[in-house]
């Protein structure tokens, strides 16, 4: 096992986020909005913004393929290129040989929170429904990466610092967790640390329609147990070896013409390790539209994860694939399966009816009444010899 200190430590929060912590914190990333809904700081190039977009989309799937140094991708110029050759500020951006070397997250004890950074990055535009959207998608994509998922306590709840970045020492008033999701700390003060950054966070946290309710907590708890459960429902999204993720996992919507906004990755069984699904089929659309995607090598029988089914997200429950295409509502990530057939039961074979055994007698029951009688009839003997003296 390789292990690299320091590296590894960002990749997926940079690009679902955008930017970094040392970045302006209202850079925007893969599920904030980058050239598909801009905030009014956005001053880059359509051009610029768009290779960022690529190489953000790379990393989330180099994320979601375990980071894996040799694991190959085709990127947004047609070329397949190992992730050790793709960079991240300079350094390899695929690093591990093992997806179990793989701890990757979004958000962490330092910096901004997932929420926050989402508030600080979402265009003015996005509703509160937008913004809670990004955070359910961003931890999506940890849920559904190989390797050992991370989550910053309260990532599922939309946990607030009040754009606190470095809360070590700030006490309960910034760093309390609220579990009867009355609140989310959103709107606790102004924090000393980034005492710079007040003009963008004071009218944020002054904005009455940014802070959420406690249905919208509620949402968001939901929707992250039913990532945990469908996570759990496959081993597909836990697989242990460097070549069971290159035999097993694939992505679609691939160079020039890819959607920009939409990943597409595809788990197949190949090694009989998964008892209930030959294929997996999980579609993360960033985009604020919903997308339609057909790709000729996807063809079966596909259905919505029957999680899903029942969401408590009404959007989601609405995926579909009909005509050999996918569905996906806006700032959403859909999980489809093929199921595998399951043997029918077997028909019980009619046997004759089994003859009725003749009593016999009970030698053990027949001894003790000899006995029985022996005593009564030796005791009844003495009695009499007595009653005659």
């Amino acid at each position: 096992m390789r292990i690299i200190h320091g590296k590894g430590t960002g990749r997926l929060r940079d690009a679902v986020r955008g930017g970094n912590p040392f970045d302006d914190v209202r850079l925007q990333g893969f599920v904030t909005g980058l050239i598909l809904t801009n905030n009014a700081s956005e001053k880059r190039n359509a051009e610029d913004q768009q290779i960022l977009l690529n190489n953000y989309t790379d990393w989330i799937r180099l994320g979601l393929a375990g980071n894996l140094a040799s694991y190959e991708l085709i990127r947004a110029d047609g070329n397949n290129v190992p992730g050790r050759l793709i960079s991240y500020n300079g350094s390899p951006a695929g690093y591990t040989d093992d997806p179990q070397e793989n701890i990757i997250y979004v958000s962490a004890h330092d910096n901004q929170t997932l929420f926050d950074a989402v508030q600080a990055k979402a265009p003015a535009e996005a509703t509160i429904a937008d913004r809670v959207r990004m955070n359910n998608l961003a931890v999506s994509i940890v849920m559904f990466s190989q390797g050992v998922p991370f989550f910053h306590a309260g990532d599922d709840i939309l946990r607030s610092k009040s754009f606190n970045p470095n809360s070590y020492n700030s006490g309960d008033w910034y760093n309390k967790l609220d579990w009867t999701y009355e609140s989310n700390n959103w709107g606790a003060g102004l924090p000393i640390e980034g005492t710079g950054q007040w003009d963008i966070y004071k009218p944020l946290l002054a904005d009455p329609n940014l802070a959420p309710a406690k249905t919208d907590i509620t949402f968001a708890s939901a929707v992250f147990r039913e990532f945990l459960q469908i996570r759990k429902s496959s081993p597909l999204f836990r697989l242990q070896t460097e070549a069971q993720v290159k035999q097993s996992l694939s992505f679609l919507n691939n160079g020039p013409q890819a959607t920009p906004g939409l990943i597409v990755m595809r788990l197949t069984d190949t090694n009989g390790i998964d008892p209930n699904y030959q294929e997996l089929v999980v579609l993360f659309n960033a985009r604020p539209e919903a997308v339609t995607f057909s790709d000729a090598a996807l063809s079966g029988n596909y259905t919505l994860h029957a999680i899903q089914q029942n969401s408590a997200d009404d959007a989601v429950k609405s995926a579909a694939y009909e005509n050999g295409a996918f569905n996906v509502p806006a700032r959403t990530t859909a999980v489809f399966v093929i199921e595998k057939a399951k043997p029918a039961p077997e028909t019980p074979t009619e046997s004759a009816p089994a003859e009725t055994p003749t009593p016999t007698p009970n030698n053990t029951l027949t001894l003790v009444g000899v006995i029985a009688a022996l005593l009564a009839l030796l005791g009844l003997g003495v009695f009499l010899r007595r009653k005659k003296a």
